[in-house]
């Protein structure tokens, strides 16, 4: 019994995988149509338009195929059949590709996968339809005398004796290989899914081209979190410590020491506000400029002015750093902000220079020279540290510009050269 109900009743996976069958024959009936009319002068000379004949049913399900590959060769044909496979095929999602096939390689693909579909589906939908039908007859023949004698029966040889003892175990075979054909159909176009709905070549590089896109998006606004954030928690804990230090005996500085703590943080909180704003409104968007909006170098009196430093900032020759190109503006800012916080780290109390220069290298570079006093002793490397260099020479690199940093003459001397025209790569 229970082979028997296995038989006649597939489990869950091969339910879903007949009903993509069924979907298939249902898809491929526009086709059938137009193929009737194009067949019916030669099958059916007496002017009907659907030949009763098996052999007509072929010639127009025959014409239906090409048009249906046809048509499948259209990009957005891939997303609809993987929306469809993907939800009833029972074959793991990641394995179907994503997105309308833009290649001819991809398009054959799809079209294939299309006519097979529709060409086992509507073979398969003929069958569920044409069959339980039959095998519920075999099976009453036994029990209704009148059915037996009928004209339909005589038609189908349904008035054979051996049918009296043999009709229901008949029918029941004919469901039990209704099943077994839908069940190997279905496995069929499973198997084939991967293959020919998969990813090409070519749609595994531009995903790999989006992922690398997705990443340096992620990466520019951690860079941006640890700048603006690194630099904050530096000021205010230099401002904390140099407060505590003279609490009682210099009130006036202490209140100067508060109010940089609380400008620091009010403008950190509006930095950290454009960059999630960023986040909120999508990748896309982020992806769209060298960097996140924010403050440039017509913040950087306010920048200097917060970090508790001695900072001596110049710029040099009359340089109109107001008319610099935003993202040159704001990439400057970072670099300038983050010298800024490596000095007061690792050279806490030292007087820092800022200057701030036009210059023709060729073409018109902004270039920034920032030094300080190198420590007595080094500095203890911290766990997780070490970006801030590396970043600015991300910065300055996605501008297409250089950066340079490391001891001379005494001095820690960080330089960077900003192209102007980098502001529109």
């Amino acid at each position: 019994m229970t082979v028997l109900r296995g038989a006649l009743w597939p489990d869950r996976r091969a339910r879903l995988r007949w009903l993509h069958l069924v979907l298939g024959g249902a898809l491929l009936m526009p086709y059938w149509l137009v193929g009737t009319l194009v067949v019916a002068p030669f099958t059916n000379p007496s002017g009907g338009l659907f030949g009763t004949s098996v052999a007509a049913q072929f010639a127009a399900y025959a014409v239906a195929l090409p048009l249906a590959a046809v048509t499948a060769l259209f990009p957005l044909a891939r997303p609809l059949s993987v929306a469809a496979a993907r939800s009833l095929c029972g074959v793991a999602p990641e394995l179907y590709a994503d997105g309308p096939a833009r290649s001819w390689a991809a398009r054959r693909r799809t079209a294939g996968w299309f006519t097979l579909h529709v060409g086992v589906g509507g073979l398969v939908s003929g069958a569920s339809l044409a069959l339980p039908p039959f095998a519920v007859t075999l099976m009453v023949l036994p029990f209704s005398a009148s059915l037996r004698a009928s004209e339909a029966a005589s038609s189908w040889s349904l008035d054979q004796a051996w049918l009296v003892w043999g009709g229901p175990p008949a029918g029941l075979l004919s469901l039990a290989a209704l099943v077994a054909a839908a069940a190997g159909a279905g496995a069929l176009l499973a198997g084939q899914a991967p293959r020919l709905l998969g990813p090409t070549p070519a749609d595994r590089l531009a995903a790999a081209e989006r992922r690398a896109a997705e990443l340096a998006v992620r990466n520019r606004l951690a860079r941006e979190l640890h700048d603006s954030v690194g630099h904050a928690l530096s000021a205010v804990t230099l401002q904390a410590g140099a407060a505590r230090r003279v609490l009682d005996t210099d009130p006036a500085f202490v209140r100067e020491a508060l109010a940089a703590i609380e400008e620091t943080t009010r403008r950190t909180v509006g930095e950290l506000d454009s960059v999630l704003g960023v986040l909120r409104q999508g990748e896309d968007d982020a992806a769209d400029a060298p960097g996140v909006s924010g403050p440039g170098l017509e913040a950087l009196e306010g920048l200097v002015s917060a970090t508790g430093l001695e900072v001596a900032l110049g710029v040099e020759g009359g340089a109109d750093v107001a008319g610099v190109p935003g993202p040159v503006s704001r990439e400057a800012y970072r670099i300038v902000q983050e010298g800024l916080t490596n000095a007061a780290r690792h050279a806490a109390g030292a007087a820092v220079s800022v200057r701030i220069a036009l210059k023709e290298y060729g073409q018109e570079e902004l270039e920034i020279v920032m030094e300080n006093p190198l420590p007595a002793t080094p500095a203890v490397a911290r766990p997780g540290g070490g970006h801030g260099l590396r970043g600015i020479a991300e910065r300055a690199r996605l501008l297409g510009g250089t950066s340079a940093a490391g001891p001379v003459d005494g001095v820690w001397r960080l330089t960077a050269r900003l192209p102007l025209a980098g502001g529109a790569r």
